[in-house]
């Protein structure tokens, strides 16, 4: 059920969700009114389900076909792994080496990506390590990344052509469809903290999605009378859902909890908050820990980017407060108004959060510091006269003027360098730009030094409009002249239709 704040009024029109940035007259199509704010008293909450965890050096995955209750009394068609819907969460170790079999028994070709790990290009999980129907991958690497969140998806690209975004061998239609997992890498950095640790209980896993539905339940892709060539082209929807749950309650403990947070969304940006608007802390980026925890009141977080945050409950017993989404004074610095969709510019609620006696072993107070972050010195750059330019492009999306071609490497990089990046956003749309491979740092907005949550680990930047964003990555580790990894914006239906691109990294390159 929607549960909107004051920011759209209940009983509104809802413009149609989607965005392809291609026209500035794209059409509406009326749809239910908007539920009222407050939730409909007869239908009991759902607790917030907790993932199932998989520990050990070998891991077996299996996509599979399944139906949920993803909205009251509908059952909805659905893809997962292991399950019904979503996966479990893979616990890994830094350090350590881990073999997987992942089976797919979904029936059509795709691939899983295990995002934001540094792993061979051909472990990676990106468009060119398919698995065919009935087939079993079986990638294993040593675990180099540091303690973190990241996640698991597929990856597969079905080619170029008018009706991509329609295809079931897409990246957007087979996460739109559920296939998603979270990972957690911890290591002796995570090990000496004094940080919540007890998963399900004080350390929290938050998978956000947004979705839309027909009437019998099914999932709602794209409206009947969609036209590509006229409407905006994404997947979002007015149902949002956490750990595949819409409108659930957590009950914590009256002390410090730990929320991992991961933007599962195919293009829903979310700016986090509490009802009451608190101050919380974040404490770790994509890829790692912060210098410190950062406060804030609001966190914006685009598709497929993750933050770790401390939220302090130990004076709140006894009291229900709600994880929002302030949506509705983002304006139009993200989306332009012509693609907005309701909740692009309205609050909505995504969690209620419950707060009883404090639990057993709990921790009470935040952390003063974190870990120690070497800069990248920029001067270490082998480019650092003429970065490496990725300029984002619409009608039609691409980078660099180009759009993906499955046999075409735009970029060759050579193994040991470290290179500066500059991503350049002409559009009226923000695009968060994810590169495989391992982690970047990001170095400048605009020119400026980024936000203090920005100065950790990343391996997605939200680039906004009309901004230049600087980078600078280390291409350690692993060379392949012939299995590239891929950089693209994870708007998913952005990617699908074309902007994204691939890089091999090899001894001796030019």
């Amino acid at each position: 059920m929607l549960r909107l704040t004051a920011g759209a009024a209940a009983g509104a029109a809802l413009p149609m969700a989607g965005l392809t940035g291609c026209s500035s007259d794209s059409s509406t199509e009326t749809a239910t009114p908007l539920d009222p704010a407050e939730p409909d008293p007869s239908i009991t909450p759902i607790p917030l389900p907790i993932p199932e965890m998989l520990v050990g050096s070998v891991i077996n995955l299996e996509m599979r076909p399944g139906q949920r209750e993803l909205i009251r009394d509908k059952m909805t068609p659905t893809k997962g792994y292991n399950g019904d819907y979503l996966g479990p969460t893979l616990f890994l170790r830094s350090g350590t080496d881990v073999s997987l079999n992942v089976t797919n028994n979904i029936g059509v070709s795709t691939t899983t990506h295990w995002h934001g790990m540094h792993v061979p290009a051909l472990m990676d999980g990106g468009p060119h390590q398919r698995i065919e129907p009935g087939d079993v991958w079986t990638p294993s690497f040593p675990v180099l990344n540091r303690a973190a969140t990241y996640w698991y998806h597929p990856h597969p690209h079905a080619g170029l052509g008018q009706g991509v975004i329609f295809d079931p061998m897409s990246t957007g239609y087979q996460v739109y469809e559920g296939l998603a997992g979270m990972i957690i890498v911890e290591d002796g950095t995570s090990d000496a903290l004094p940080l919540p640790r007890t998963y399900g209980e004080d350390d929290i896993p938050l998978i956000l999605q947004d979705r839309r539905f027909h009437d019998d339940g099914a999932l709602l892709h794209f409206p009947t009378d969609f036209d590509p060539t006229r409407d905006p082209a994404l997947r979002k929807g007015g149902h949002f859902l956490v750990n595949g749950v819409e409108a659930p309650f957590l009950e914590v403990g009256a002390q410090v909890v730990r929320l991992r947070i991961l933007n599962a969304s195919n293009a829903r940006i979310y700016n986090l908050g509490f009802s009451d608007d608190r101050t919380f802390f974040q404490v770790a980026s994509d890829g790692g820990f912060l210098r410190a925890p950062v406060p804030l009141s609001r966190l914006l977080l685009s598709p497929a980017e993750r933050a770790e945050i401390l939220v302090d409950f130990g004076s709140d017993q006894g009291t229900t407060l709600k994880l929002r989404s302030f949506n509705r004074n983002l304006g139009t610095s993200l989306v332009p108004f012509p693609l907005q969709d309701a909740w692009d510019t309205a609050d909505f609620d995504l969690l209620d959060i419950t707060v009883g006696p404090a639990r057993s072993n709990a921790v009470l107070t935040i952390p003063a510091g974190l870990t120690t972050i070497d800069p990248i010195p920029e001067a270490e750059a082998v480019n650092l006269a003429s970065a490496r330019p990725f300029e984002l492009a619409a009608n039609p999306f691409g980078i660099n003027g180009k759009r993906m071609d499955m046999n075409v490497i735009d970029d060759r990089i050579r193994l040991g360098d470290t290179e500066v990046w500059e991503i350049t956003n002409p559009t009226t749309q923000a695009h968060p730009f994810h590169v495989h491979g391992d982690s970047f740092q990001v170095l400048t907005r605009n020119g400026f030094t980024p936000p203090e949550n920005e100065l950790g680990w990343k391996d997605v930047v939200l680039v906004r409009p009309f901004e230049t964003v600087r980078i600078v990555k280390r291409f350690h580790d692993y060379a392949d002249s012939v299995n590239p990894y891929m950089f693209h914006c994870h708007i998913l239906e952005h990617e699908d239709v074309g902007m994204m691109g691939q890089f091999v990294v090899e001894d001796g390159a030019p």
